[in-house]
């Protein structure tokens, strides 16, 4: 089975070329990527879509490349080209961009509130550094590239088109004049069973076979674009009866589910996502073993969408390639806006389960993931939200469509999610169906979702304006602590001896770093309290001049052992007791017997010698001394 990285890795190759193949073309292409060797520095995503870009282009298929694509950095004020690992940690955008010569096909990038400016700067910037890639592929196939297929598409079929038209359009009209999606799709199921019902007795009567039923839906499905699309370009309300700027009405719920640590219902027209968010400890952390090295992740965000979301039965099982996509895109939206590791030392799991869905379902995870987490108590920089934007264009005409549906999306000519704060863009992920997408297209759609946003943010705002001041009871408390790294080795103990009966006594996970970070977790927050004393203990360096409530572990005939600390013990000297002789130490101290004492030496050998005497003697021994004893002092 595909990692996760390499399924998204697939989808990102996947989705520049798909576009690129022509219509009617039904053969099976299969790409195969191997990755063969490695530079840790510098991720093979980008590698591997020129190569299969270079692949397809010099097979001879029909094939309408090729591609090429750009990974881009934004770092000090200036686009960087192929950023390595490390610059990538200090940059404030991460961009992949894919294109042909004229045009730019797909985006993928997160960035830390970037200004629309920015980002599509950036994307012109790959645009233009691709050609390159592009001029040497042209080249390969020059020398290396086999002849091309002689394929024409199939002619199309002008007296079926004409007869399902003339069946459908009245219906599909019909249908698409009712606004709740269910009801609709029900509408245009029946006018395809009328159609083929009416197809079919047509046929009988000439005494020919009845069409076939893919090639009918075919033609079913270009009526339904070209009548949505012309109603919109005619300035005609969309398919819901919405203009092209306006958000769908939105509802919000915080704290649906009371045992969880932070939740939220997020509704956006048909679209809902209930959102949880789950803190954890450092153990909870995801290991994550990849090609370019293993590493933990502590921010988990995990998408479902059930097929009952769409009114379907199908499937349940593991994520698929899309779930998996979505939940990176929505996890990309909110990690900019996450408190540094230093100050919210938690794991963080955000799960977004789709009710239902009629289009934008992973920006409805991003609005919900970011008020579940604010719920749970994470203090996040923002509210982040996120806005699907449609296309549709024929010749010079062209219309943005704001917050897009299902339907819009299908019938469309791009899918332009985009994802961030009131200070800028956090996500960018664009699908462009079509070559032609102008720069000032590109701007239009971005100022359009800024706007949209904005409005979003503001519903979110009024539901919830911060994130809550306290944690859910229900979630683990945490203590960090800091300890010299040579101690360590005492908190330890032989063979771990001391930690484990630290953890068992007080049921609190321990987390040490090499470093000497202490993380206590627990339920019990008096729990995780007694662990951080007892850790302060061990770990304590005793300074002469200190005064400690120690514990006699032993009696000599000339003094006591006490355990002052922790695995720390001292010599209580019996001239170090009272200001008078005392005859017989039994008479005074006793084993497990609680007594003060001062440290007035250490020598260099760390061994402790421990005074009573010297803070007036032990509590309640006047009265107790025989008579006859005369004082030390008197000696």
């Amino acid at each position: 089975k595909p990692s996760e990285k390499e399924t998204l890795t697939s989808r990102l190759i996947d989705r520049p070329l798909r576009p690129l193949f022509p219509e009617g073309f039904y053969n099976e292409v299969q790409v195969i990527i191997h990755v063969l060797s490695v530079d840790p520095e510098i991720d093979p995503d980008v590698v591997a879509m020129i190569a299969s870009s270079a692949a397809l282009s010099v097979s001879g298929i029909p094939f309408d490349g090729p591609i090429g694509a750009a990974r881009v950095a934004y770092i000090d004020g200036q686009y960087v080209l192929s950023p390595t690992a490390a610059q990538l940690k200090t940059s404030e955008m991460d961009l992949v961009v894919a294109g042909t010569e004229a045009a730019v096909l797909m985006v993928e990038s997160e960035a830390k509130q970037l200004s629309e400016e920015i980002m599509l700067g950036g994307v012109v910037f790959g645009h233009e550094q691709m050609q390159v890639a592009i001029n040497a592929i042209h080249a390969l196939v020059e020398e290396a590239g086999k002849p091309e297929w002689d394929w024409q598409p199939a002619a199309k079929n002008e007296p079926l088109i004409a007869a399902v038209t003339a069946l459908a359009n009245d219906g599909l009209k019909a249908a698409y004049e009712i606004r709740q999606k269910q009801e609709r799709t029900t509408k245009v199921k029946e006018v395809y069973a009328a159609v083929k019902q009416g197809l079919a007795t047509q046929a009988a009567e000439r005494n020919e076979e009845a069409p076939n039923d893919v090639e009918v839906e075919n033609i079913m499905f270009d009526l339904e674009a070209a009548l949505v699309r012309g109603q919109i370009l005619n300035g005609e309300p969309r398919i819901d009866g919405r203009d092209t700027r306006t958000v769908r009405p939105i509802s919000i719920r915080l704290g649906v589910l009371p045992r969880t640590h932070g939740s939220a219902l997020f509704t956006r027209g048909e679209t809902q996502a209930l959102v949880v968010a789950t803190l954890g400890t450092k153990q909870d952390e995801q290991i994550i073993d990849s090609v370019m090295g293993e590493y933990r992740d502590r921010f988990m965000l995990h998408y479902n969408m059930p097929p009952f979301a769409t009114g379907e039965a199908g499937r349940f099982g593991s994520p698929k390639r899309r779930e998996i996509g979505h939940g990176r895109l929505a996890k990309r939206a909110l990690v900019a806006t996450l408190p540094k590791h230093e100050d919210f030392q938690y794991t963080i799991r955000v799960v977004s389960e789709i009710t239902e869905s009629n289009g934008s379902s992973s920006m409805a995870s991003v609005c919900g993931g970011s008020l579940a987490m604010m719920d749970a108590g994470v203090p996040v920089q923002d509210h982040v939200a996120g806005v699907a934007m449609g296309l549709i264009k024929e010749g010079g005409k062209f219309a943005v469509l704001t917050d897009i549906l299902g339907d819009e999306d299908h019938l469309g000519d791009m899918d332009f999610k985009v994802a961030g704060t009131q200070n800028g863009i956090t996500a960018l992920q664009m699908d462009i169906k079509i070559q032609g997408i102008t720069k000032e297209i590109m701007q239009v759609a971005l100022a359009q979702a800024r706007e949209g946003r904005l409005h979003i943010l503001g519903k979110m705002n009024e539901a919830l304006t911060g994130s809550r001041t306290e944690l859910s009871s229900f979630a683990p408390r945490m203590l960090t602590m800091k300890i010299n790294p040579d101690k360590i080795r005492d908190v330890i103990g032989k063979g771990g001896a001391t930690i484990r009966a630290l953890t068992e006594e007080t049921g609190c996970h321990i987390d040490i770093s090499d470093e000497g970070d202490v993380t206590i977790s627990s339920a019990d927050l008096e729990q995780a309290k007694e662990a951080e004393r007892r850790i302060a203990e061990l770990t304590a360096v005793v300074e002469v001049g200190q005064v400690y409530e120690g514990t006699v572990q032993r009696l000599l005939d000339f003094g006591g052992i006490v355990q002052i600390l922790p695995g720390r013990d001292g010599l209580l000297h019996i001239s170090e007791i009272a200001n008078y002789r005392i005859a017989n130490i039994n008479d005074v101290l006793s084993v497990g017997q609680k007594v003060k004492v001062k440290v007035i030496e250490a020598d260099d050998r760390g061994r402790l010698r421990l005074s009573a005497k010297a803070l007036g003697g032990l509590e309640g021994l006047e009265g107790s001394v025989p008579q006859t004893e005369t004082p030390a002092d008197g000696e």
